[in-house]
């Protein structure tokens, strides 16, 4: 019984291992686009767990800006995401599209993050935020 039991506890944490070891790996896709219509999309968007492709005004620097629109993503494969923008984006304006966490929040499912919080906050792999930059056209 002792030698079953130890098989099964070895069995879960190998599965538990082999589970966090093969999570997707996060990352974001897209290219330059119109935004004329007030939507900003991307081809894919690989989210380790639930949150959010978040969209924030940047520039030549590449720091994360003003958010300007978001839209939610579920773990795994996201495909044509389209996140309905708040503000007015002229051409030629950078747009960085940016993976978010759903964790530290209030609100489950409830988008509640505000540039240097912790609520909702970006994801990193390796320090560093997993992201593309697009250009307005």
């Amino acid at each position: 019984m002792k030698t079953m039991i130890s098989a099964v506890a070895l069995t879960l944490t190998a599965t538990s291992v082999f589970a966090a070891g093969h999570a997707p790996a996060p990352a974001v896709e897209a290219a330059n686009q119109s935004v004329e219509n007030g939507v900003v999309s991307a081809d894919t968007v690989v989210a380790a767990e639930n949150g959010w492709m978040v969209v924030h005004r940047t520039d030549a620097e590449m720091k994360p800006g003003p958010v300007v629109g978001y839209a939610p993503l579920r773990m795994g494969d996201n495909v044509d995401v389209a996140a309905i923008l708040t503000e007015d984006i002229a051409p030629g304006e950078m747009l960085m599209l940016m993976v978010h966490s759903e964790e530290g929040g209030m609100v489950t499912g409830g988008f509640e993050y505000t540039l240097g919080a912790k609520e909702d906050g970006p994801i990193r792999v390796d320090g560093e935020l997993v992201m593309t930059v697009i250009t307005a056209e």
